[in-house]
């Protein structure tokens, strides 16, 4: 057979096994790993252990099933399509009557946005926030370039600075209506809140002069006890401001916790201010320098929360 011949040592081995009685061709059946493991019998025994216990690691997999770990890796990334991620953190792990009402909220939000095209436009939302003299910065900022012989950047474990402010900002679909920072020593109880709510009203006459004059403007806020106080909702109700609705335990359908505090507060991260006055003077160039344009894709992307929320059907969702 020349070139096209097997080894002289195969050749040797099958000599003795037809010399001693072996009639078939066929390697003998051999114990362990199959010499194929990828295939759909594998594939679903994978699938059915990993789906009843999640944290499997690939090694579990790959000794329970009897595969190699890059097989079992690679049935699982590519064959099941599944990547190991960590648990999402939520605010609360809901309870079938809040996720209803999560849900009817987000519900009844987006028909009156669908409704009126200029539902939106008439709201302006609000919320307190702590801003801090000194924040750890994120992950992607502390990234750094580095060269492959240079040793890896090293930051060593810092806390939030005691100087800090609090800062109230409603803002509406053209930008910031009013902000205030507390005084020294204020908490927000609902005797300040009510002072707030009361320059915010001279704020929109001043600044919002169309929506004053029309009385179509409406305020949006969490539901912290202080918002919901009976202080308050007498506030409200005595100079007719309409409250717009808002789910309780959702920060992902409050503007301010999922844009406008994140917004204002990332670039401030890493820096270090010494006095109040700093970060108040830091605090509000950078609520000045938010484009208006920006304020509008906000709303838009409240609009696309609640959306998320009803295809949820009220369970917290991934945002993009």
């Amino acid at each position: 057979f020349g070139d096209d011949a097997i080894g002289v040592t195969q050749i040797k081995e099958w000599f003795n096994r037809f010399k001693d009685g072996h009639i078939s061709a066929e390697s003998d059946q051999r114990s362990g790993r199959p010499s194929t493991s990828q295939n759909a019998d594998v594939i679903e025994k994978v699938r059915t252990l990993i789906m009843g216990d999640r944290r499997l690691t690939i090694r579990e997999v790959a000794d329970e099933v009897r595969i190699s770990r890059g097989y079992a890796n690679t049935i699982l990334t590519e064959d099941l399509g599944m990547r190991r991620v960590a648990a999402k953190f939520v605010p609360k792990l809901l309870s079938p009557e809040q996720q209803q009402l999560r849900l009817e909220v987000a519900q009844d939000m987006l028909e009156c946005a669908n409704r009126d095209p200029e539902f939106l436009k008439t709201v302006i939302t609000g919320d307190e926030s702590w801003v801090y003299g000194y924040d750890t910065e994120t992950k992607v900022q502390a990234l750094q370039w580095k060269h492959p012989t240079s040793t890896r950047p090293k930051n060593a474990p810092q806390v939030r600075s005691n100087v800090n402010v609090i800062l109230t900002v409603f803002f509406d679909y053209r930008g910031v209506v009013h902000h205030k920072y507390a005084p020294l020593g204020q908490t927000v109880n609902k005797e300040y809140y009510k002072e707030v709510l009361r320059h915010l009203r001279d704020a929109v006459r001043r600044k919002r002069p169309k929506l004053w004059e029309a009385r179509n403007w409406q305020l949006h806020h969490d539901n912290d006890p202080v918002h919901s106080s009976h202080l308050i909702q007498g506030f409200l109700a005595k100079h007719g401001i309409p409250l717009v609705r808002q789910a309780p335990y959702s920060p992902d359908m409050a503007p301010c916790d999922f844009w406008l505090f994140q917004r204002l507060k990332t670039p401030l991260k890493g820096s270090r201010f010494d006095s109040r006055e700093d970060i108040i003077q830091n605090a509000t160039a950078q609520l000045h320098d938010i484009p208006k344009e920006a304020f509008q894709n906000c709303f838009q992307y409240w609009k696309d929360h609640w959306a998320k929320c009803v295809e949820s059907q009220g369970a917290y969702f991934e945002v993009d």
